[in-house]
């Protein structure tokens, strides 16, 4: 038997379609049940004992996977369509919507790559010793407790272990934490009265599970929030002080850590030679989890807190983000867009959202007017990395509109420069941010929307993200006879060349990343493959005449893909033996300079060997009179005719 859809009208609250959701997704629905969570539970067990079974409620989650425990059978999936449908001033028109959630709830999730962090609880608490001495006590039983008093404060307890000092510096993350410490004292057990302490002393180090920072000044690390095992609490705040303790006891044994991101490190275009050139991901990390590791730059995985901006501003595809894969993401986009059509819709909306956004809609769908019925919701674990390609992406799936959901966390850098780009490149009317806290505010603003008209014939964009970039733009721009013109730090554009300052030579073409400078070795010339082009700016940096510029644009035309001359000249050929080598103007402006000025090309005879190839001008210089390296000249080679011509003339 296939995949069964139980769905329930939720005590008569919501108007469901069976008949055309199991149409457009191609899957078998029950009947539709009015309390399957209550008076019909009995029916639920029924079909749930069937198997492969997929529930559309979600807010009585707990209720059927209890029941599947005492079943012993597979616990179901699950998807939500009253809150996101159903529950609607629309909710008569929302059929289309419901089989494209319904669809994109049936599909195989990839799981995101992840690592075992051990935590055995040692914890590390820093602050003012009264308060610190205090929580210590508490933590003492659970955990292996050291702290760091900042101020004079006297233990009264040998329960754990004390010391004195500053912290200087914070690495890692939870089960791997590393600390350097200056001026640090520690307890002298010994003796009567208040315990004495070592003299003071730079550089000490140490490590732990956990840190409990209770300072009140400035963190230790960056985006503390999102540093795992890295707890901090204003000790002047005795509530927040107890929910410290409550949390680090929480933080012993084995736990899951996602591999949100990975790196290529060959794709990299961070610098070559010491040159830098993109820094995008160093200046977009709000952890501090990246780090330039020579021509490539590095990523902590036990840092990265899985923002997914990195891979959203990487110009090189050389980061990609893993939770989920874009290629993933596609899908979901792919399924709920065509669903949507196949069930009747004809120009749905996405609205992009995280765990916050969903509560906003179920707040919505209570108490308000819910969404509208052609707002087809998309929830991601984060929403800083969805970029333009993606955002590119679901327009050419056939999206009218794709909105962005802010939540009070959500980093707004990548956001902003990343729906700029893809503005410039599909137009201003299809892309939007919402930042509205207001449940009431943002449905009433999704309302009062003017609705683009979706692409005509949707298509499938696929590859990396560069190559879902262009494959969308091209479908959104059909008539596109010149490059679209770009903000800014685009990562997509060419790069334009000053022909009287350029001398050809192609120190630009050693450094590029992306091999989009070439060079002809026939001939001087300086070639140019657009498309490759990641606008590092590596090329304008190292460029000695300056003749660089680079030109934010993207052109969908067949010439980006292949090779545009940028500068050529004739080649000059050599005086000696006629080969070609260097460039014509070049030589003559060297001749010109340096021809009987020069003590070095004084005479003719030197002034020429500027107009030899590399070999020629070998050859002539160790054959001057006064050339110190030159040597006697090669011995004959004795043959069996000398040896014969020596015994005749004795």
């Amino acid at each position: 038997m296939g995949t069964k859809l139980l769905l329930c009208d939720c005590a008569g609250t919501q108007e469901l379609d069976p008949d055309r959701i199991e149409s457009a997704c191609g899957v078998s629905c029950s009947k539709v049940h009015t309390a399957l969570c209550t008076t019909q539970l009995q029916s639920a067990a029924e079909l749930m004992q069937d198997g492969d079974t997929v529930i559309a409620c979600l807010q009585e989650q707990d209720v059927f996977q209890s029941l599947a425990e005492d079943l012993d059978i597979d616990v179901p999936g699950f998807f939500d369509l009253r809150d996101r449908a159903g529950w609607s001033e629309q909710g008569t028109d929302a059929t289309p919507k419901m089989a494209a959630l319904a669809a994109e709830a049936l599909l195989p999730q990839p799981v995101t790559p992840s690592v075992d962090v051990i935590s055995e609880g040692t914890c590390f608490i820093v602050g003012p010793g009264a308060v610190g001495f205090d929580l210590a006590e508490k933590l003492a039983g659970t955990l292996a407790v050291t702290v760091l008093a900042t101020d004079q404060a006297e233990p009264t307890s040998r329960a754990f272990d004390v010391i004195r000092g500053r912290v200087k510096s914070v690495s890692g993350a939870l089960g791997g934490f590393s600390l350097r410490l200056d001026a640090v004292q520690q307890v002298v057990p010994g003796g009567r009265g208040a315990f004495a302490w070592t003299e003071p002393r730079n550089g000490a180090q140490s490590a732990c599970d956990i840190i409990l920072d209770l300072t009140g000044g400035a963190p230790f690390v960056q985006a503390p929030n999102k540093r795992e095992g890295y707890l901090r609490a204003d000790p002047k705040d005795v509530v927040a002080v107890e929910r410290l303790a409550f949390d680090a006891m929480q933080l012993i044994g084995t736990f899951e850590k996602p591999l949100y991101v990975r790196l290529e490190e060959s794709l990299c275009a961070h610098s070559r030679a010491e040159q830098v050139g993109c820094t995008n991901c160093l200046d977009i990390c709000p952890t501090g989890a990246i780090t330039p590791a020579g021509e490539h730059v590095s990523i902590d995985p036990m840092v990265c807190a899985g923002c997914g901006a990195c891979a959203a501003l990487c110009p090189s595809t050389a980061i990609t983000y893993e939770d989920p894969t874009v290629s993933a993401l596609l899908s979901r986009m792919h399924v709920l867009a065509r669903t949507y059509r196949r069930a009747g819709g004809a120009a749905p909306r996405l609205l992009i959202h995280n765990t916050h956004g969903a509560e906003m809609i179920r707040l919505a769908a209570r108490f308000g007017r819910g969404l509208p019925s052609d707002v087809i919701p998309l929830e991601l674990n984060v929403i800083s990395g969805f970029g333009h390609a993606e955002m590119l992406a679901a327009l050419a799936h056939g999206f009218a509109r794709v909105d962005v959901l802010l939540a009070p966390t959500t980093e707004r850098d990548s956001l902003d420069h990343e729906i700029a780009l893809a503005r410039a490149i599909a137009g201003a009317d299809g892309i939007g941010l919402i930042d509205e806290a207001d449940p009431d505010a943002m449905s009433d603003l999704l309302y009062g929307q003017d609705v683009p008209q979706p692409l005509a014939e949707p298509v499938l964009p696929l590859g990396n993200r560069r190559q879902i970039t262009r494959l969308a733009a091209q479908a959104l721009n059909p008539q596109a006879d010149a490059p679209l013109p770009l903000p800014d730090n685009a990562p997509y554009g060419a790069v334009a060349v000053n022909t009287d300052s350029c001398t050809l030579c192609l120190s630009c073409v050693s450094l590029c990343p992306s091999g989009a400078l070439i060079d002809n070795p026939d001939k001087p010339q300086l070639n140019f493959q657009q498309d490759a082009c990641l606008q590092c700016g590596m090329c304008k940096t190292i460029c000695p005449e300056e003749a660089i510029t680079l030109v934010p644009q993207l052109d969908l035309s067949d010439a980006a893909l292949s090779q545009q001359v940028l500068n050529e000249e004739e080649p000059f050929a050599c005086v000696e033996c006629g080969a070609l080598f260097g460039v014509k103007s070049t030589v003559e402006r060297i001749m010109e300079k340096l021809s009987g000025t020069h003590p070095m090309f004084a005479s003719s005879d030197q002034a020429r060997m500027i107009q030899m190839c590399d070999n020629c001008r070998v050859k002539v210089q160790f054959q001057q009179q006064d050339n110190p390296f030159q040597s006697k000249p090669k011995p004959r080679v004795v043959t069996t005719d000398d040896y014969y011509s020596d015994r005749k003339d004795h």
